[in-house]
């Protein structure tokens, strides 16, 4: 993950596209909002979940804006991820739910 994150910090200096982490955050609310719209028109809606589909293009989109956030905010985007792991095991070895109790 940190060369991919060090690949979008690069493309972002090159193309002096840096901006406000609340302009990154407003981006990618965007493209998760057209991930789940391409999940509910394929998936008719939540009448056929089998049929949900999502392009690799959205979620690269979705993975990009991700990854501009935590540069622009000047985060480790691997170690947050090996956090967020560390926390979902923690709370599995706990009460056999990754899921937050609040």
């Amino acid at each position: 993950m940190r060369e991919a994150q060090r690949q979008v910090a690069t493309f972002l200096d090159e193309a002096d596209l840096h901006a406000p982490p609340a302009y990154r955050l407003i981006d990618l609310t965007a493209e998760v909002g057209e991930v789940a719209a391409d999940a509910a028109k394929s998936s008719g809606y939540g009448a056929d979940p089998e049929a949900l589909s999502v392009s690799r293009d959205e979620l690269g989109d979705v993975l990009f804006a991700a990854l501009a956030l935590a540069d622009e905010l000047d985060v480790d985007a691997e170690a947050a991820l090996a956090e967020s792991l560390a926390k979902y095991e923690a709370r599995l070895d706990a009460d056999g739910t990754a899921g937050s109790s609040e």
